[in-house]
């Protein structure tokens, strides 16, 4: 978006040998594009390819139903207005290849769509093209100290960000758990809680998981108020993906909420099946858990918050 409102702008004052034609013409063609890939690769592998864009919300299966009902409802029409919505634009254009659209119709569409949304901030630019020279002597004026205010914190959180989850991913690979030794210790009789995550991974059809898991939503373990889990008693966790992701984020806000004594399953539900170890599809409830083992977990409090396309709350 900044890049063709610069680019509008500097078409205004006729610098850059830039014309307002030329520039949407290559925003098109690059937004047809990367669009095409996209609708073939949804076109392809269908669901996986939405469930892999949509995993980048705090909601996958939620992200998922909205953009389902959201196309039953516009189809291709969606194409339309997407490119203004964040993560809707990466989404339409894989869905509409899932639901079978033609390429045809597809790419009449996303030119529409993405004519609109290219010339909308073409024109933005465009119209504020006289500010472009103060801009600059603003910069020329005061640049460094800019970097210096706004570039060093920026650094600054960044580097502790990226220490904090270096430090998160060497402690959950030291707390993972083989398939083997969860199904020893379950048929010892230890106290050990499963809990299966698998219902916002897979959700396209009934699958079957560990025995005597609990399968759950993830954000009603990472929004919690509180997770009380008696000592001597294991939690672990499992997902579908390999790297166990879903699982690490669950596991980061259970320690943040006092509980350390928890586990991740080595490889996920697919290693559990691969070595061939039962499964079923007769999960526990978490009020079983808690007449079990004592476990419990306390709903987040209700908050009003504005629900933007995908379901994450801005409050």
């Amino acid at each position: 978006m900044l890049l063709l409102m610069t680019a509008g702008a500097l078409a205004g004052h006729g610098q850059g040998n830039l014309s307002i034609p030329l520039v949407l013409l290559t925003s098109v063609t690059a937004c047809l594009a990367a669009d095409s890939l996209w609708f073939w690769l949804g076109r392809r592998w269908g669901s996986k390819v939405i469930r892999l864009i949509c995993s980048l919300t705090s909601n996958p299966q939620r992200s998922r139903e909205r953009a389902g009902r959201m196309f039953e409802r516009w189809g291709l029409r969606l194409l339309l207005g997407a490119k203004f919505i964040p993560l809707l634009d990466g989404v339409a254009p894989p869905l509409a290849g899932a639901q079978g659209a033609t390429v045809r119709d597809f790419l009449s569409y996303d030119l529409v769509g993405s004519l609109i949304w290219s010339a909308a901030y073409v024109l933005l630019g465009f119209l504020f093209s006289s500010q472009v020279d103060r801009v600059n002597s603003l910069f020329d004026r005061f640049g460094m100290a800019l970097l210096v205010l706004v570039g060093v914190p920026l650094l600054l959180w960044t580097s502790w960000r990226l220490l904090r989850i270096v430090r998160v991913i060497r402690h959950l690979r030291l707390r993972q758990i083989s398939p083997a030794m969860l199904q020893r210790k379950l048929d010892d009789g230890e106290k050990i809680g499963v809990v299966d995550l698998l219902r916002y991974d897979a959700i396209d059809q009934e699958v079957a998981g560990v025995p005597g898991a609990v399968r759950t939503d993830p954000d009603r373990l990472r929004r919690a108020q509180r997770v009380v889990v008696p000592k001597g008693v294991s939690m672990v966790l499992y997902c579908s993906s390999k790297n166990e992701l879903t699982c690490a984020r669950v596991a980061v806000a259970m320690k943040k909420l006092g509980v350390s004594d928890v586990w991740i399953l080595e490889g996920g539900l697919n290693a559990w099946v691969l070595e061939g170890r039962p499964t079923t599809t007769q999960f526990s409830t978490i009020e079983e858990l808690a007449e079990r083992l004592g476990v419990v977990v306390q709903p987040p409090r209700p908050r009003r918050s504005y629900k933007n396309f995908f379901g994450n709350g801005i409050e």
